[in-house]
């Protein structure tokens, strides 16, 4: 994260920090069905006091009503479906209610912490002792474009500065991100035409710049307007592609120091994460893959990246028997379990950009052993 300032700012806004999160986990990493940023609260309002926890459980609520705080970043969302009521009640649209009529602001960090630099997945697996870890499994973000047009050389600058102005370009701390290539286009215009460059009534080559640059899906139509009203063309030339690229990945493979037995990793694993271990698979293992949260939709990945044992929560029967029959052992400590390293590493970062700030990211598991 950048040395972003906010703390020595006279007055620091909900907007304030959701820069500095933005800068963290950037929204646009996020996956495409989760439910990120600000989801309670007036950006420009002030905070003075905020509060850091893994989900906003009614126990949540109680503790920042009666603590004086304006913003909770919640590494889970609370609002996740749409909904058409807020009303008071034992629900998360009743919390939610709560929240805003206390005046209490919510921000939301997930997959899209889980996948940022040192955030979720890097925390879990510094936590179960994974060496050298490289990402796996992509998390594709929401839809996107790609705008590509041709303008002359002496409108590139014009054009490329209105596209980056209505969004496109943008790349986490990046803006104005273009590829330009030289060619020749070539065009007959009617007797009727007032083009920009050659003549009307004849075959013209003349010498042009494809600008391509990335864009929001929502931001297609704003950004095609402004390429038309900034370009010198008559009638401009341009394609709107849909597109998927710059995942984040969710999971990360490494080594342990030494090989050692299922078993004993599953022990090691309870000691640092907790839960209610369950395992599958034995024998030795060294190439250690981890997912916070639910990994089962990663299991064939974290076999193709040479994984023998797996940390993650919510794995069902079939896939674990499925997945132990082709050479993937499992250790899934729970859901909540593998996340709480990386919601620690998301308070550490908020405490240190934005105090004060205060803890709750040690809430119970909703599971317990007999």
């Amino acid at each position: 994260m950048t040395g972003l300032s906010v703390a020595s700012t006279p007055v620091v806004t909900v907007a304030d920090v959701l820069t500095v999160l933005e800068d963290l986990a950037p929204e646009a990493r996020a996956a495409s069905w989760d439910r990120v940023g600000l989801q309670i609260g007036d950006p420009a309002a002030p905070v003075t006091r905020i509060a850091v926890c893994h989900e906003v459980t009614p126990a949540t609520v109680d503790r920042v009503v009666g603590d004086g705080v304006d913003l909770v970043v919640a590494y889970h969302p609370l609002l996740f479906r749409p909904t058409t009521r807020f009303v008071a009640g034992p629900s998360a649209t009743g919390r939610a209610f709560r929240l805003a009529s206390a005046g209490i602001a919510l921000a939301v960090a997930h997959t899209n912490f889980d996948v940022a630099p040192g955030g979720s997945a890097d925390a879990l697996a510094e936590a179960v002792g994974v060496r050298d870890a490289r990402g796996f499994g992509p998390v594709w973000g929401a839809g996107s474009v790609r705008i590509v047009t041709y303008a002359p050389s002496e409108a590139v600058e014009s054009v490329t500065a209105a596209m980056a102005d209505a969004g496109a370009g943008r790349h986490g701390a990046y803006s104005a991100c273009s590829f330009r290539g030289e060619g020749v286009g070539a065009f007959t215009a009617s007797e009727h035409a007032s083009p920009a460059t050659g003549r009307a009534g004849a075959v013209n080559r003349e010498p042009e710049v494809r600008i391509e640059m990335a864009a929001p899906a929502g931001s297609a139509d704003r950004v095609a307007a402004a390429l038309v009203a900034a370009h010198p063309y008559e009638e401009p030339v341009y394609d709107v592609l849909d597109r998927r690229g710059e995942a984040g990945f969710v999971g990360r493979v490494g080594t342990l120091a030494e090989a050692v037995s299922v078993d004993d990793f599953a022990a090691r694993v309870h000691r640092v994460l907790g839960g209610v271990v369950r395992i599958a698979g034995s024998g030795e293992v060294r190439r250690v893959a981890v997912v916070p949260g639910s990994g089962r939709d990663f299991l064939t990945a974290a076999r193709g990246a040479g994984a023998e044992v797996i940390v993650t929560g919510d794995v069902g029967h079939h896939a674990a028997r499925e997945a132990v029959e082709e050479g993937l052992a499992i250790v899934d400590p729970g859901h909540a379990a593998t996340e709480r390293p990386g919601v620690r590493k998301l308070y550490a970062a908020i405490a240190a950009a934005v105090p004060p700030a205060v803890g709750l990211t040690d809430d119970p598991d909703p599971w317990r052993s007999l």
